[in-house]
């Protein structure tokens, strides 16, 4: 399916991949990635790509949220959050896979039109069509 991409970015990661360096080409931000205790790193502070991903689609999913209530005219209340959990694990196929999950919070939206906009949303946000083929998201709504 082709895009026809409007924006771009480029990041370089060096060292050891998930226990090096990230940083994006036009020198905005750079990042010391640690590999979790969970996966048999260090753990400590620092960054890795399940972070990453998780500042990434929470920010992507209220943006599309935004879209999503113009284009089906609804208000995204004030207090809206979009809260993303990352994991990451072997598969029972071999190699890893990620998990996702997103908690929405649309204070006093009612039930059944936060449900209808999250949907709306999940249908038009980057990241939700960047891994829906792969990846079961689940979507926890509140209002």
């Amino acid at each position: 399916m082709p895009v026809d991409a409007k924006y771009k970015t480029t990041a370089t990661a060096t060292g050891g991949g998930r226990d090096g360096k990230t940083a994006l080409a036009d020198g905005t931000l750079e990042l010391q990635l640690v590999v979790p205790k969970e996966l048999g790193g260090p753990g400590g502070d620092g960054a890795n790509p399940e972070k990453l991903f998780a500042l990434g689609y929470s920010a992507c999913f209220l943006g599309a949220l935004r879209v999503a209530a113009k284009q089906t005219q609804q208000n995204v209340p004030d207090g809206t959050t979009v809260t993303a959990t990352i994991g990451i694990g072997p598969r029972s196929e071999g190699g890893f896979g990620i998990t996702a999950a997103l908690d929405i919070y649309l204070p006093g939206l009612p039930e059944s039109d936060a449900q209808a906009l999250v949907h709306a949303t999940h249908d038009i946000c980057p990241y939700s069509n960047a891994i829906k083929a792969s990846v079961d998201v689940q979507l926890n709504v509140r209002g």
